[in-house]
């Protein structure tokens, strides 16, 4: 027998023909379905649901309360907030079986999703987005953008530190805490120049 590389609370249910990653940790009473692909450092948090082909990348956050249904796919050190929601079906109705037309939903890298909110199936979230607390997510969310609300709207932009970004009027800004620098062009946002 193998040793195993990951820790995981005596609590928790580790199915076979799942993976999972060097150092990575998951907590009291949480669900790791098989067929799933979990990634080295990550932190699964209390009362986790990863059904089956659901794929988190390095370093991914999943907060407590958090379900990730099948569909869904987190690359390298996204964050998931508390009791924050993935669905996989647009028309769920419990006497229709609907299994295997899962939408997909792909969070890109460094993407944070604050805490209670829904993300709609078949809307990608973009590197580095900033989705606000409560936020119901219902169409494509691009990289760099904050959005907020239910439904969700796009209020400005953030840089990969978590701070919103203030553009002048040449359409660049500067990350008050790493100092990288930003420029904004035609509605997309960029990264020019690491500090």
């Amino acid at each position: 027998m193998t040793e195993r590389k990951y820790f995981a609370h005596e609590t928790a249910i580790i199915d076979d023909g799942c993976e999972i990653g060097e150092g990575t940790k998951i907590w009291h009473f949480s669900h790791i379905m098989p067929g799933c692909v979990i990634g080295g450092h990550c932190n699964i948090g209390q009362n986790v649901v990863i059904s089956p082909e659901v794929i988190l990348g390095n370093n991914v956050k999943v907060q407590n309360n958090v379900s990730i249904y099948t569909g869904v796919t987190c690359e390298d050190d996204v964050f998931l907030g508390p009791s924050m929601v993935f669905t996989n079906v647009t028309n769920p109705r419990s006497a229709v079986n609907r299994r295997g037309q899962y939408s997909k939903t792909v969070v890109k890298r460094g993407a944070s999703i604050g805490a209670n909110a829904t993300i709609v199936c078949g809307h990608d979230i973009g590197e580095f987005a900033f989705i606000g607390a409560g936020a119901v997510v219902t169409k494509h969310v691009p990289p760099y953008a904050l959005v907020v609300g239910n439904p969700a709207k796009q209020m400005g932009w953030m840089s990969e530190f978590g701070h919103k970004l203030h553009f002048d009027k040449g359409g660049e800004a500067i990350c008050p805490e790493s100092g990288d620098r930003y420029i904004l062009k035609e509605n997309n946002v960029s990264k020019l120049s690491k500090a």
